[in-house]
């Protein structure tokens, strides 16, 4: 037991579609838990998406278990669509997600449990779900000659919507479904748009049904295996070839340039001479797993990610991730938050019959005594 500490079966951090699926399931699993959420309002990353990006726009949301999103109007921006169907969610099924807090440290709290440090307390627990996703660790890569732009550098994490563009010869970085939606919305209003990644995309043509999608999901899945830090599914599937892309291949909106070598005051250039200049670089770079709060326990590999079995973490199985690597879509997520309860279910009962021999509570007839699961904080 850690001391001055709250004490909980499980700490879910994180309330977005990892979140609140695990908790949906710990609910059902009759376990004691607290979900901490550092987002000021329901909604996860969804919410801080650009007004621009409507729900019609969003491909492959999955409903949360136990309450299907329907009726939805496409026109509206997918953070209000989301955010009230998250809102609703957690009201249905009393989930009682704790926020703003933001938690600052998991450590090893001794007798087995976790010591979980926050801006709102301490709490000591038995596991703990990590769903906090990536949205607050944007990526930027460094190039030289960056610090002698003069225009501005934004990321997809705070994109404003094309309407901020207006005129503007606008450089985008990146090769992923969020640099294709930048660039046909920008290119409506912008006087120059030019597009760069590293490598060249490709373009998915044709339906994505179950084969692939598992196939996709079992290449993450090995890098998480390795203790790499995991890629993407959409990384792996390929840009999907819809009306809107294909009318931006034909108008030369999507005419992918090579990476520049190099950023100048006022522009890009590359090696051969070649020069763009710009007003705005836009990095559509992608994120990093937002996991800096488990550094305590030591988790990583030489590969610099954590290794993964399932969704356990191999050198803690206290620690489970989800919305982590192969399960980071929003299927994904739902389930490997029941996968995670199962297992967290079965540690629990592991420590519950521990304690049980060494107290002496066993029956009669050699049964151990049952699980009681422990009130959630506060």
């Amino acid at each position: 037991m850690v001391r001055g500490a709250a004490d909980v079966d499980v700490v879910v951090v994180g309330a977005g579609q990892a979140g609140l699926s695990s908790a949906y399931h710990l609910a059902r699993a009759g376990i004691g838990h607290v979900v901490l959420d550092h987002a000021p309002r329901p909604g996860g990353a969804w919410q801080f998406r650009w007004p621009s990006l409507t729900y019609g726009k969003v491909h492959g949301m999955h409903a949360l278990p136990g309450m299907e999103l329907s009726g939805a109007d496409p026109l509206r921006p997918s953070s209000a669509v989301i955010g009230e169907y998250f809102a609703a969610y957690e009201e249905r099924f009393g989930l009682r997600v704790r926020r703003p807090v933001d938690v600052s440290a998991v450590r090893d709290g001794g007798d087995g449990r976790l010591r979980v440090e926050t801006s709102a307390g301490i709490w000591s627990a038995r596991a703990l779900i990590n769903a906090t996703g990536t949205w607050d660790r944007p990526f930027w890569p460094r190039h030289p000659g960056q610090e002698t732009f003069r225009g501005r550098r934004l990321h997809t994490a705070n994109y404003p919507g094309p309407q901020e563009f207006a005129g503007a010869r606008v450089v985008v970085v990146g090769g992923g479904t969020s640099a294709v939606q930048h660039l046909l919305e920008i290119a409506e209003v912008a006087a120059e748009t030019t597009w760069v990644t590293r490598r060249p995309p490709v373009f998915r043509d044709g339906s994505f049904g179950e084969a692939e999608g598992r196939a996709a999901v079992a290449l993450v899945d090995e890098r998480v295996r390795r203790g790499l830090p995991p890629q993407s599914v959409v990384s792996v599937t390929g840009l999907p070839l819809n009306e809107a892309v294909r009318a931006g291949l034909a108008s030369g909106v999507l005419d992918r340039q090579p990476m520049f070598d190099r950023i100048t005051a006022t522009g890009v250039a590359w090696a051969d001479g070649r020069r763009v200049e710009a007003d705005v670089i836009l990095w559509a770079t992608g994120f990093r797993a937002a996991i800096e709060h488990l550094a305590p326990l030591h988790l990583r590999e030489t590969g610099g990610g954590i290794r993964v079995e399932g969704t356990r973490a191999v050198r803690d199985e206290r620690i489970h991730l989800v919305g982590y690597g192969p399960s980071a879509s929003t299927i994904g997520a739902n389930r490997a938050g029941g996968a995670a309860v199962r297992e967290i279910r079965r540690l629990l009962a592991r420590g519950t019959a521990a304690t049980a021999r060494a107290d002496g509570a066993v029956g009669a007839d050699g049964t151990e005594a049952a699980l009681e699961p422990a009130t959630a904080a506060g």
